[in-house]
């Protein structure tokens, strides 16, 4: 430890020590990231044996660079507390485009883009809009609640599940078995999270192996039924990518969101300023989304191996070795953002990370911002005053980052 200006500052793995295990820490990250961006913006990790980059830039060039690829290791390395080297991650297949690299990432996700369009995703707005109008009206009746509970789970999930295809009767079950499977995306695991994320997982691709089975019987013009029937040049998804797709766009599609709507609503909530503002020009819809986008992003970290030597700001990342971009500093970077700290709907022109970069750049893009333009929309339409009656709690999770309970009372 050094001291300077009456300040302690921590090691740079020390920093990343208590952003991995210390849930006050991960309560409120970014003091933990300004510290890595001002101390050591790219440095490597003695504590995991991976890279770690903090600043917009570097994260963005990591991302979008075809140098840095998807691999095992990463695997292996966030689990490395709780997995032995030849078992990985479960929520994410090993036939799941998000390990996959060119070609075979090229060949898979245009053939799920054919049929995961954004005029397939825009066609669901007046569906939404229904949903939201029908949550509203719970929670106007009952004055208020537990809006992680009465909205952002069910919306999320119901509109993923409408576009997919799910049964109504079936979509509450997956609340808590995403939850569980999601865990394993965290780094440093335990065993008893890896352990209760494979169950989670193997009952998910159970349940949508049998709901595909069903659907070979019986076709629909629904998400699943689309992804089934999909061709390009007699090229088509096997048994195991489809499986493996359909639980990567169900799960992703309501818990990253889940976050959004959550993580959102506290900003404002915390800001009232900019609620008035939006509340008084809903034109700013887009731009505020964006805004909760960067300020609080969802997903907070991703990783890249390099396939090849590669160049990060200066310093030589062998082939092999494992990259750890911290999305939630990178969108709070001064170089990137000015003011990068405070909220503020009106900004404009500046990209965040929040879905990545490159490649595998977040194919449920438009649909989450779909669902946070309608929420925002119709909640302050809808309520002259929402206010928040207790502290809310965060979840005890750094990679997917969101808000446990958020108690409102509305009128």
């Amino acid at each position: 430890m050094n001291t300077t200006d009456n300040q302690t500052t921590a090691a740079p793995d020390d920093v990343l020590v208590s952003l991995f295990s210390d849930p006050a820490v991960r309560a409120d990250p970014y003091p933990a990231y300004r510290q890595l961006r001002e101390t050591a913006p790219v440095h490597h990790s003695a504590v995991l044996p991976l890279w770690v980059a903090t600043r917009y830039d570097d994260c963005g060039t990591v991302l979008r660079d075809p140098r840095f690829g998807k691999s095992e290791e990463v695997q292996r390395i966030f689990g490395s507390a709780a997995q032995s080297a030849d078992r990985e991650v479960p929520i994410i297949s090993r036939y799941s485009m998000l390990r996959m690299n060119p070609p075979d990432h090229t060949r898979m996700r245009s053939l799920v883009a054919r049929e995961f369009t954004p005029r397939r995703v825009e066609e669901l707005r007046p569906a939404v809009e229904a949903m939201v109008d029908e949550i509203l009206d719970q929670l106007a009746d009952a004055g208020g609640g537990d809006v992680m509970d009465l909205l952002a789970f069910p919306l999320p999930v119901r509109v993923i599940g409408e576009l997919l295809g799910v049964p109504v009767e079936d979509r509450e079950q997956f609340r808590w078995i995403v939850r569980d499977a999601a865990a394993a995306l965290e780094p440093m695991a335990s065993a008893e999270a890896i352990t209760a994320a494979e169950s989670a997982s193997n009952t998910m691709n159970d349940y949508f192996r049998s709901l595909i089975a069903e659907r070979r019987n019986r076709p629909t013009d629904d998400l699943i039924g689309g992804l089934i029937g999909v061709t390009d040049g007699g090229d088509r998804l096997s048994e195991n990518e489809l499986v493996a797709t359909i639980v990567l766009l169900f799960a992703a599609g309501f818990e990253t969101t889940t976050n959004l709507i959550g993580n959102g609503l506290i900003s404002l909530l915390r800001n009232r300023e900019q609620m008035e503002m939006l509340r008084a020009d809903p034109s700013l819809g887009h731009s505020a989304v964006e805004e909760m986008l960067r300020y609080e992003s969802s997903v907070q970290l991703d990783a890249r191996t390099a396939l090849e030597d590669a160049d990060i700001a200066g310093h030589r990342v062998a082939g092999g070795q494992v990259v750890l971009t911290l999305l939630g500093a990178a969108n709070r970077d001064p170089d990137r953002y000015e003011d990068p700290d405070r909220f503020d709907i009106t900004r404009t022109g500046t990209q965040h990370l929040s879905f990545a970069a490159g490649i595998h750049y977040c194919l449920g893009a438009p649909l989450a911002r779909l669902e946070g333009d309608v929420v925002f929309q119709r909640l302050l339409a809808r309520f002259a005053t929402i206010d928040a009656d207790t502290t809310p709690v965060w979840r005890p999770s750094l990679t997917l980052r969101g808000l446990e309970t958020l108690q409102v009372s509305v009128r």
